[in-house]
């Protein structure tokens, strides 16, 4: 019989019968008059074709068949009730799984303290992270194979809910060797002149800072092209020469002085981290108190 033609009531009331031993009790388990267990047990007898009870003036008894059926629906039933359970525990976050996209710096500077406070506070959930660049994280989100991304804004899809976290500044920095540049501001067109060090096309990152400079009537030619923030940081630190990065994931090198900032006269505008999530797709109970999370601010920023 396919799965959609059972009717899991008429084996609720054979279920409580065998279980109790009489009808009336039965009909008391399940909120029901006895007429209605009776009327359903005939219904079900007369499907399977042989009768399930044997009827006594001190209640009903199960027949041979009886037996025979009660072993698997008691078995159904007990996977049933395994199923509410867990799912009970999914909804108290004792249990389940999270899958998160990130590239590599979101996820170090921005993401991991927000993880590490839900590794506290749910230390049943299991945390999965994968490392993407944003358009990655984006398709990987429409694949399903993430609950939510975390990626550098802007950025379009309109399968996509985006919403606008922390605010993130991009600033020019240079190794001590640079030090004679912190009080000097240059304009973008003067960068021509300095080694320059970029993230590779392609990230939101870099389609951010060449707008920018577009939008000022330039372009940036880097000599340098990595892939990821804190390589760029390192070289940077190295002398290699100068490079765009998120002020606030280098606070302690600035303070340092292994990284000096070097002013623009046109500051790159500020843009956001932002939380994706599939539009119009359910969330589980544990990406739900992460999105919670990460749609306030983290502790460092008050």
């Amino acid at each position: 019989m396919p799965v959609n033609e059972i009717n899991l009531e008429w084996y609720r009331s054979f279920y409580w019968c065998a279980k109790t031993g009489s009808l009336s009790r039965a009909a008391d388990k399940l909120h029901i008059t006895q007429p209605a267990v009776s009327h359903t047990l005939k219904q079900l007898e007369d499907m399977l074709g042989g009768a399930l009870f044997v009827r006594g003036a001190r209640g009903v008894r199960l027949t041979a068949e009886g037996e025979v059926l009660l072993r698997y629906v008691e078995q159904a039933f007990n996977f049933v009730a395994a199923g509410e359970r867990k799912m009970l525990e999914m909804h108290q976050l004792a249990y389940g799984e999270i899958a998160v996209g990130a590239g590599d710096s979101l996820c170090k500077h921005y993401l991991l303290p927000y993880l590490e406070q839900y590794r506290d506070l749910y230390p049943q959930i299991r945390i999965r992270v994968t490392n993407r660049t944003t358009p990655e994280t984006l398709a990987l989100l429409k694949e399903g194979a993430i609950d939510l991304g975390i990626v550098n804004l802007p950025a379009e899809d309109g399968k996509i809910d985006l919403a606008a976290g922390r605010s993130q500044q991009d600033c020019l920095v240079g190794g001590r060797r640079y030090d004679g540049l912190a009080g000097k501001p240059l304009s973008l067109q003067e960068l021509a002149h300095y080694p320059l060090l970029m993230l590779e096309k392609g990230t939101s990152t870099r389609r951010h800072l060449d707008r920018h400079a577009e939008s000022c009537g330039t372009a940036l030619q880097p000599e340098l092209e990595l892939g990821s923030m804190d390589l760029l940081a390192d070289f940077a630190i190295r002398g290699f020469g100068l490079a765009f990065v998120v002020r606030d994931y280098y606070v302690k090198e600035l303070e340092t002085g292994e990284l000096i900032e070097v002013p623009l006269r046109e500051p790159v505008p500020p843009r956001a981290a932002g939380i994706a999530t599939l539009k119009g797709a359910p969330l589980s109970e544990a990406a739900k108190r992460l999105l919670e999370m990460l749609s306030v601010p983290n502790n460092e920023d008050r």
